[in-house]
């Protein structure tokens, strides 16, 4: 197996032929993190800066509507996880019956420090972490990122006519507001919608099937770009047209995936067949 720095080189010296987008691909459907944006974006500022804010923030707004609701459908999860007889440091969460607020805080910190060291994609915990980094990105605290051939090539897209959706772990929140708060300004014009994993698990056929629905196309004439092949193969498995992005940093590929997958560095790559 090669490493990501070996894939992206053998790539950029051996493999920068385009890739053909067909012809009756209406939508593009992109991933965020590792396709549009650094994964060490996310790794090395946004949930650095959960962990470090999360206290600040449930203190501070722990009486208000919108945290209540967070923490009932963290509640909510940590039922499901202990119907699952799945590992969890915390006891049952229930706001409205504690009187030592701040027990209450420190088990919903547990669980979602023990939530994001698990890499969980649960939705209480990425509606929680979407309402925290509104905060931060409203005060000029975080940018969103985006590699440089992003925008001009989403921009390309729309002047052929094709719509361009979002799909990522990261709740609808987050999403727009990295998108709404990026280095290059307020994008979020370019992009027809958002989906995340109240539609289902990014690895499950089934979801892409609903967005296919939900954008009103039929599975093949959308192309979904992403850096994750099991993503990609439930994609496939839908009967979407898939792109692997390989960037740098992200996992590495093996040489059966490298075979199967159309790959690309760059949006840039996409060629859009059949389009004046």
């Amino acid at each position: 197996m090669l490493t990501s720095a070996n894939q992206l080189q053998s790539l950029l010296t051996t493999k920068m032929a385009t890739v053909s987008v067909p012809a009756c691909t209406s939508a593009l459907l992109l991933d965020i993190e590792g396709t549009t944006t650094p994964i060490t974006f996310v790794k090395d500022i946004l949930f650095p800066y959960i962990r470090e804010h999360l206290e600040e923030y449930l203190s501070n707004h722990w009486e208000e509507d919108e945290c209540k609701q967070d923490v009932h459908l963290l509640k909510k999860q940590i039922e499901e996880d202990m119907r699952q007889n799945r590992s969890c440091p915390v006891h049952f969460v229930d706001q409205t019956v504690h009187t030592d607020e701040e027990k209450a805080i420190r088990e919903v910190m547990d669980n979602v420090l023990w939530q994001m060291a698990a890499d969980r994609k649960s939705t209480a915990l990425k509606q929680l972490q979407g309402h925290m980094w509104r905060a931060a990105y409203s005060s000029g605290r975080i940018k969103g990122e985006l590699y440089q051939d992003v925008t001009p090539s989403i921009r390309r897209w729309r002047g052929h006519g094709l719509k361009v959706f979002i799909y990522s772990s990261g709740s609808v929140e987050a999403q727009k507001l990295l998108f709404g708060y990026s280095v290059e300004g307020d994008v979020l014009d370019l992009l027809d919608g958002h989906f995340d994993t109240s539609i289902g698990a990014k690895v499950e056929c089934k979801s892409y099937e609903r967005i296919a629905e939900r954008i009103g196309c039929q599975p093949e004439e959308i192309t979904f770009l992403t850096d994750v092949t099991r993503e990609a193969k439930a994609a496939e498995e839908a009967g979407m047209n898939v792109v692997v992005v390989v960037r740098s940093g992200n996992m590495d590929l093996t040489d059966d995936e490298r075979a199967h997958y159309n790959l690309v560095t760059s949006f840039s790559m996409l060629e859009l067949t059949g389009r004046v």
